[in-house]
């Protein structure tokens, strides 16, 4: 009887990809702080965009190998979209950086003139800037190199100043133009690097700035919208003003109508209550009168009666005397 004899296909151990390579974030706070500005700054710019931009992030270049990476202090890739990563593995995201910017050092200083300079320049970087905002370590704090079609870097010619518009003014600082970013790279008065937006000039706020401004414009707006209010609650409370004193108005002259129509009704009355004395008294004169009439009349009666009696009595003493004779 034959036996079958099952064999598992070996597991093969999944490389291991570290997060960290154990090295400090920065030299120093400055450092620290200028290179997040720059991603606050680069991320504000290109939101909207499909780009990711990030920094201090372990970068793998070649699959299988956990050792080849790098950790560039700012980075641009375009086509990739902006979220949290751990790391940025190259052939798993479908392409690398297109901009680097490092914050150079003392221990950097090597590092990021030779051998990035290399590596970004095998990976396809097409814009590396490097800055030193101690002025210590480069020929200048600022530079700025463009990848030829060799794969060769060539420094980017610095624009002067004062044929660059910066927000009103002019600048008195070279400063290199980014043609990815479409950005101008400048170092303010105090060193520190700034972003310019080459189509209108206007500075570039970094996200915490931004959120800044857009809460003081949404303060600005709130405080518009509230004098605004209180205009219009002023014109509704003026309005109402008026309407109170058009309408004491009309409640004085409806009170002076009733006034003057009391006033008339009480004429009115008076000149009733005189008609009915007049009336009165031509009715008592008329009484009188008709007393008088029928006084009148009965004394001329009673003289028609003593008038007839007298002829009686007469025509009686004449038939008396008539017969005495």
């Amino acid at each position: 009887m034959a036996v079958t004899i099952q064999v598992r296909p070996k597991k093969t151990k999944e490389l291991f990809y570290p997060e960290s390579d154990g090295k400090p974030m920065a030299e120093t706070d400055l450092h620290r702080d200028l290179m997040f500005e720059a991603i606050h700054t680069l991320q504000e710019h290109l939101a909207g965009t499909k780009a990711y931009v990030s920094g201090n992030l372990l970068v793998y270049y070649e699959e299988g190998n956990p050792r080849r990476s790098f950790a560039p202090d700012c980075f641009v890739v375009f086509g990739v979209e902006q979220r949290r990563r751990r790391i940025y593995q190259i052939w798993k995201e479908g392409r690398g950086p297109d901009v680097v910017i490092e914050v150079t050092s003392s221990s950097t200083r090597r590092e990021d003139m030779v051998d990035k300079m290399e590596l970004y320049a095998r990976l396809g970087v097409q814009e590396y800037f490097l800055y030193d905002p101690t002025s210590d370590y480069l020929p200048q704090p600022l530079i700025g190199y463009r990848l030829n079609n060799e794969r060769v870097y060539q420094p980017i010619e610095s624009v002067v100043a004062d044929t660059l518009p910066m927000n009103g003014g002019r600048s008195a600082a070279p400063s290199f133009i980014s043609r990815l970013l479409g950005l101008h790279l400048r170092l303010d008065k105090d060193g520190i690097l700034q972003f310019y937006r080459t189509d209108t000039g206007e500075r570039v706020l970094s996200k915490f700035e931004a959120e800044a401004e857009r809460r003081r414009q949404q303060a600005l707006a709130a405080q518009h919208h509230a004098a605004e209010e209180r205009r219009r609650a002023d014109e509704e409370q003026q309005k109402a003003a008026e309407e109170r004193r058009r309408a004491d108005e009309e409640q004085q002259k409806a009170a002076e109508e009733r006034r003057r129509a009391d006033e008339e009704q009480q004429k009115a009355a008076e000149e009733r209550r005189r008609a009915d004395e007049e009336q009165q008294k031509a009715a008592e004169e008329r009484r009188r009168a008709d007393e008088e009439q029928q006084k009148a009349a009965e004394e001329r009666r009673r003289a028609d009666e003593m008038e007839t009696e007298m002829i009686q009595l007469r025509a009686e003493l004449k038939r008396l005397q008539n017969t005495h004779t």
